[in-house]
């Protein structure tokens, strides 16, 4: 019956007889026909409409007085398109219906309506009614749609907010919670802070993929979990650097937990696939009491880093305790000095040449000059190469200066007049600068906008640094021959392998290291290693500078032992212009002999 009456689209239930006839003859009386459920199957059966409304109806009218429906049955009928109307009379007044029942049908979308008492109000009633069901159903929808959005933008914000304090990959607290934690209300907390950074993680990350590097940092927590008590807070403050804090750890106990913790990642091996990696950490201990006067969180942070550079620098896989009194983070602060120093030293043109003759032992001519590199201090103070150019190595700013060089060297060849025009310069390079193909192309650049002969320029390179990267270092410097510049080998001699290098590497001079000229005149070791270095380059086609020449006594010695070149305080200190003099009359030697400490190269 249900079925088959359906297509009217109304569909009422009513337990009282007289009521259902009522409904009948003031619909029909309205052109409109209606489903009763029978009042036999009232129960049932309207339980069963209103879970699944048969296909077509678009009005459900429903009598207080009989079984009222739940709430989620009602939201899902209305969610379906059917509108729900409660009738209630005067008569339902004494009904033991529970308000908060009927309030809740309202929120699941139902009408609650007074039942009508004619025929004319039945109309009025389904007109309304069924008016009333779209815009009933967009609201339920919004309203779903609010709280559905509500419910992301909670779980969101939720996630947002563990963000702010953890490290999304680990879960282990941040760096900002765990310089919260490390603030005490009176100041920074007393305890211990160690700084754990994984072994060449990079490797992991280079042969493996960051995946796997991410696996490692996973597994590296878990052992971190293990070993460490639930007052004791770990966080991730880096790619595969970590941080641990110790409350109330004597130097003792923080230095006895960092073996611990470098044991158990020393015996930690990482499986990513066929390869076993093993792992190891160094670790940094910093102690945190009323001696170590740390204003702020960042401090014992940067105290631990430092100690655990130490321990990486002294060979990795080890634990170091800060020390103020260290000279690694001695030269670590200074380096921190330094650097805006020579940044803007880059940026503002504060450096400059000045150059130091050599000059031809068979007949004093000055041939060519080493060009010496000098920076200018904002107060007017000379600063020397060995005050910055070890810096700028470790810090990475070497490269720039070593371009800046070569660049002004050749400018300044450029500029000098005519009868000048056959000098040459000797620049010294650093090993850093062989790193880097720029340093090729500008070179070549320069020489061809300046009109300046590649022949006139020698680039001086340590045997040490030459040695560190000998592949790639003599494939760029055969690369820069064959530009026609000239290059030679610095400090000869210092190094353990000098004369196998020397075979091999393609360089033009020799310049003897100053360590075997100084004490020439007294140290006869001195001066059978300076002429059999001689005596092998002559024999190699490879010409021969002797540096640090300050007496005419080392003079003569080193012409006896068939020296080309000479250089040195004797000859012509470094200056920022050129001697007037295109050769030195070596018989008479225009210098007095000058007690001072010579000078290093770049």
């Amino acid at each position: 019956m249900i079925e088959e009456g359906a297509r009217h689209g109304i569909l009422v239930a009513e337990a009282r007889a007289e009521r259902r006839v009522w409904f009948e003859h003031a619909l029909a009386k309205a052109g409109l026909s209606a489903v009763f459920v029978p009042e036999r199957d009232f129960g049932p059966v309207a339980w069963e409409c209103c879970q699944a409304p048969p296909d077509g109806v678009r009005l459900f009218l429903w009598s207080l007085e009989g079984p009222l429906p739940k709430a989620e049955q009602v939201r899902e009928v209305v969610a379906s398109g059917v509108t729900v109307v409660i009738l209630r009379d005067k008569r339902c007044e004494s009904l033991p219906t529970s308000e908060a029942l009927l309030m809740a049908l309202d929120e699941a979308g139902a009408l609650m309506v007074t039942a009508p008492t004619d025929p004319a109000g039945v109309d009025i009633l389904v007109s309304l009614a069924l008016r009333l069901c779209p815009e009933r159903a967009r609201r339920a929808e919004e309203q779903t749609r609010l709280l559905d959005e509500l419910a992301d933008r909670r779980v969101m914000e939720a996630r947002l907010q563990y963000l702010v304090a953890h490290d999304e990959l680990t879960g282990l607290a941040n760096r900002r919670s765990l310089e919260a934690a490390l603030q005490g209300d009176r100041g920074i907390r007393t305890g211990a802070l160690l700084y754990l950074d994984l072994d060449r993680f990079d490797l992991v990350n280079d042969l493996e993929g960051h995946g796997s590097g991410d696996r490692l940092l996973v597994e590296v927590v878990g052992v971190l979990h293990r070993m460490l008590a639930p007052e004791q807070l770990a966080a991730r403050i880096g790619a595969d650097e970590f941080c641990i804090f110790l409350p109330d750890a004597d130097k003792e106990a923080a230095a006895a937990m960092a073996e611990r913790l470098r044991r158990a990642l020393d015996g930690f091996h990482f499986l990513p696939g066929r390869d076993n990696y093993r792992i190891s950490a160094s670790l940094g201990v910093a102690l945190l009491d009323g001696r170590s006067r740390l204003q702020h969180p960042g401090e014992a942070i940067t105290r631990a880093h430092q100690a655990c550079n130490v321990a990486k620098s002294n060979g990795r896989n080890r634990v170091h305790c800060y020390n103020e009194d260290d000279q690694d983070v001695y030269t670590r602060h200074r380096d921190v000095l330094w650097v805006p120093i020579l940044r803007e030293a880059l940026v503002e043109n504060r450096f400059f040449l000045v150059f130091q003759p050599i000059v031809r032992v068979a007949d004093g001519a000055v041939t060519h000059y080493e060009v010496l590199l000098r920076l200018q201090g904002r107060s007017g103070q000379v600063h020397l190469p060995c005050e910055f150019i070890p810096v700028a190595e470790r810090m990475g700013l070497i490269h720039a200066i070593d371009l800046w060089v070569v660049e002004n060297a050749v400018d300044c060849l450029a500029t000098l007049p005519e009868h000048q025009a056959g000098l040459g310069f000797s620049v010294n390079l650093s090993v850093h600068a062989f790193h880097q193909s720029s340093l090729y192309s500008l070179l070549q650049s320069t020489l061809a906008a300046r009109g300046v002969a590649p022949d006139r320029i020698t680039f001086e390179i340590t045997e040490t640094a030459a040695v560190s990267s000998h592949q790639q270092t003599r494939e760029l410097i055969a690369k820069i021959r064959a530009l026609g510049c000239h290059f030679a080998l610095d400090d000869f001699g210092a190094g353990f392998s000098s004369f196998d290098y020397i075979k091999k590497f393609p360089v033009d001079y020799l310049k003897i290291d100053g360590q075997f000229i100084s004490n020439l005149l007294h140290d006869e070791t001195d001066q059978v290693l300076v002429k059999a270095m001689i005596d092998i380059a002559r024999k190699l086609g490879k010409r021969t500078v002797a540096e640090y020449v300050e007496t005419n006594e080392v003079f003569q010695l080193l012409r006896e032992f068939g020296v080309d070149y000479v250089q040195g305080y004797l000859l012509g200190r470094p200056s920022a212009q050129l001697l007037d003099l295109s050769a030195l009359p070596l018989h008479q030697p225009p210098f007095s002999t000058v007690e001072c400490r010579p000078e290093r190269a770049f």
